[in-house]
């Protein structure tokens, strides 16, 4: 899968998981770390990445103001270490989703899933 890793959400841990999974993952920390949430989305959408973050101004960004996006993973007070264990499970469990545009939202003892077409599709 193709990701895009907001600074926010970036770690040592979660950079290990993605790219020993052979996944194509850009850091937005060393291509594009002061851009616009708008910016970051308008990326992912352009390149066809899902986008991980912590950040919850993207779901504003997407059912507020209507922006395509193409996926986007957002883990909620996790810790490094727990967003580095839980991005496995999650891709096995909703890769196929996030290859359509799903937003999934995780926080230490749950997911949920919303959205699973994308937007401008």
């Amino acid at each position: 899968m193709k990701f895009l890793v907001d600074v926010c959400a970036d770690s040592r841990p979660l950079r290990s998981v993605l790219l020993a999974a052979g996944h194509d993952v850009l850091f937005a920390s060393e291509h594009v770390a002061d851009a616009a949430d708008e910016a970051l989305l308008a990326l992912a959408w352009t390149e066809g990445r899902v986008l991980i973050t912590e950040d919850n101004d993207f779901g504003a960004l997407v059912f507020l103001r209507g922006l395509p996006h193409a996926g986007i993973l957002r883990l909620v007070e996790m810790t490094a270490a727990e967003r580095a264990d839980a991005i496995h499970t999650l891709i096995e469990q909703h890769a196929d989703a996030m290859e359509h545009g799903a937003i999934v939202v995780v926080t230490r003892n749950a997911s949920e899933s919303a959205c699973p077409k994308r937007v401008g599709d």
